[in-house]
């Protein structure tokens, strides 16, 4: 058996582990962040690649001139005064728009109605050809109401489709009453009702004086004891707080005491029945005396009076 040779593989000579090169890992992108980075990659070719005429949105520009000439108009409809022109003329935007829809007010009902005209109550409560049922506010009108002087109490429906019914209860004039140079209309128990602006009241019976009219009940109890003769009784001035003054319609002062004035006011009306007074040049009439009555006449009756006296003593004379 002959014998194989066999040749051995060289093999370089091995190197220290310290000189071999070593493999540094990469640095690594997160998920996310390789998702944005390639987004913004996408963006800038896509901004680049796309026109900006083409990236605004369709219609832009013409929205964009409609939405100018809108608020010029606007503005100069504003400011030139048509908007408070329309306003004036047709009312608020709401009310224009709730009437358009059939909502209007086309029927009012008051009840109650006194000393108050119809057109004072619909002003009061704020209503007027512009007002619609919808907007219209029942509880401020019924404040508003309330607040008038001569109403005492208000109430205030709305009836749809077009209804508005207005209850009132008004308070009673009792007097006037005259104070500082001003005329009021007062209750029966002396509060101010309103301020006598015309002639509705003027048949109301007159107290004139401080403190007169809380005390207007006891000059009405002496018009009553003077029976027909009332009629000629234009006023009654309070004097001091203690007693009254008549003032007759002929313009003659009767001054009553200041306890028992009623059996004076009967003896007023005695002397007008046995004497008729009322036709005589009488300027005042002193009742406060209870034995006595004195008269002040005026400056031609007195010189007519003295006249007579003179007149009188001179015939005595003559026949003596």
């Amino acid at each position: 058996m002959s014998a194989k040779t066999v040749a051995m593989p060289r093999f370089a000579p091995a190197r220290p582990l310290s000189r071999l090169p070593v493999a540094h890992a990469a640095p690594q992108l997160l998920v996310g962040e390789q998702r944005q980075s390639r987004w913004m990659r996408r963006s800038r070719r896509s901004a680049i690649a796309v026109p900006l005429a083409q990236r605004l949105p369709q219609g832009l520009g013409t929205w964009l001139a409609l939405g100018f000439l809108t608020l010029s108009l606007g503005s100069g409809f504003v400011l030139g005064g048509h908007w408070q022109t329309m306003q004036d003329n047709y009312g608020e935007p709401r009310h224009m728009f709730a009437r358009a829809l059939g909502f209007g007010i086309d029927r009012i009902t008051i009840s109650g109605l006194a000393g108050l005209s119809e057109q004072e109550v619909l002003v009061a409560a704020g209503i007027d050809s512009k007002t619609s049922l919808v907007f219209f506010d029942a509880d401020e009108a019924r404040k508003q109401l309330e607040a008038t002087p001569l109403i005492r109490e208000a109430a205030v429906r709305k009836l749809y489709p077009g209804e508005v019914s207005i209850a009132l209860t008004e308070r009673e004039p009792y007097a006037l009453w005259q104070v500082k140079g001003e005329l009021f209309v007062i209750a029966a128990d002396g509060t101010v009702i309103d301020k006598m602006d015309d002639g509705r009241f003027a048949y109301l019976p007159l107290v004139v004086g401080k403190d007169a009219n809380n005390r207007a009940a006891e000059y009405l109890a002496l018009r009553s004891k003077a029976g027909p003769f009332a009629q000629h009784i234009r006023a009654a001035t309070l004097v001091s707080g203690r007693r009254w003054n008549l003032k007759l319609d002929n313009g003659m002062d009767v001054r009553l005491p200041e306890t028992k004035p009623e059996a004076a006011v009967q003896r007023l009306v005695s002397l007008e029945s046995d004497y008729r007074i009322l036709e005589k040049d009488v300027l005042a009439i002193d009742l406060r005396q209870p034995d006595r009555v004195t008269m002040r006449l005026s400056e031609e009756a007195a010189a007519a009076r003295a006249d007579q006296l003179k007149s009188k003593a001179k015939k005595k004379g003559g026949e003596a």
